[in-house]
């Protein structure tokens, strides 16, 4: 049994703290604001997670791992638990969105102690204290002596955790996957919009532009992958909604630097044009400031 924080307990932060419980590990949950409980609601029926629940960085003990499972924006404020969290050198598992996962955190923690994941489980959070999962997690971690190590706390879990050789290209198809995403969160509907001719073909378009620039970038992505991705949106519930919309629904910030900004960055710097998330980016910076004025 191993002492695990997780900091950020959204709706991948509440399902990874449900498996870790049910594969027998002491849980932590690093939060912004105190918690009383917190459910799950798996596919398999609700789960209360039993866990220290602890809303000050200063209280935090040492623990065995630390796993980030806050918005890709958020790396500055979880990094406010790590120094008393990482008092013996635990390793840090990176469960965000984007490709840059290692840069994120190469600021606070050595490099060597920092372990990329991508995460795949359809969730949404309802309450700050109830998550409804809707399918299965699938985590890829980046091969070598850590990623093999954090599978391992997955073992008698429901969840589905493998190393992967090729980090890169895992990460890349699924931000081809997450980049698509924005046309729901700009519409504000939910997935099922996708399956509209017009929206799909802009979705793929959108996801194009992400395959080119992750090739520069060094993924192995194949010209179906366009396709693909919009063949999964178009087989999920279509009253789905994805952490993007959610967030511009509930006038919270939005993760889109990690989702599609990072496409636009990555591809002025390789000559890459990349008009349909520019202008994604640009829709979606201006209507989360409402008041903006020429």
């Amino acid at each position: 049994m191993a002492r695990i924080a997780i900091i950020g307990v959204g709706a991948i932060g509440g399902v990874i703290a449900s498996l870790l419980q049910h594969a027998g590990h002491e849980l932590v949950l690093c939060v912004r604001r105190p918690l009383a409980q917190l459910t799950v609601e798996t596919p398999d029926g609700p789960i209360s997670v039993r866990a220290t629940i602890l809303s000050d960085p200063a209280s935090a003990p040492a623990v065995d791992w630390v796993m980030v499972a806050t918005k890709a924006y958020d790396a500055a404020a979880a990094a406010t638990w790590l120094q008393r969290l990482r008092a013996e050198g635990a390793p840090v598992a990176v469960l965000q969105n984007g490709v840059e996962h290692r840069a994120r955190f190469a600021p606070y923690v050595p490099m060597v102690s920092i372990l990329p994941v991508v995460v795949d489980c359809p969730a949404e959070r309802q309450s700050p204290e109830r998550v409804r999962q809707r399918g299965a997690m699938h985590l890829k971690a980046a091969d070598g002596e850590l990623g093999r190590a954090f599978v391992e706390l997955f073992t008698g879990s429901q969840a589905d955790a493998a190393v992967v050789s090729d980090f890169v290209t895992v990460a890349w198809r699924k931000l081809c996957h997450n980049a698509a995403g924005v046309l729901p969160a700009l519409l504000l509907q939910p997935s099922g919009v996708m399956r509209s001719e017009a929206i799909g073909e802009t979705a793929m378009q959108i996801v194009r532009e992400c395959i080119a620039v992750g090739r520069a970038e060094g993924a192995t992505l194949e010209d179906d992958v366009a396709e693909a991705v919009l063949r999964a949106y178009r087989a999920v519930p279509a009253d789905g909604i994805n952490s993007l919309h959610a967030d511009r629904q509930a006038g919270r910030p939005m993760e889109i630097d990690a989702r599609n900004g990072v496409i636009v960055r990555l591809g002025k710097k390789h000559g890459i044009p990349t008009p349909c998330n520019q202008m994604a980016v640009a829709l979606l910076e201006a209507m989360a400031q409402p008041n903006l004025k020429a």
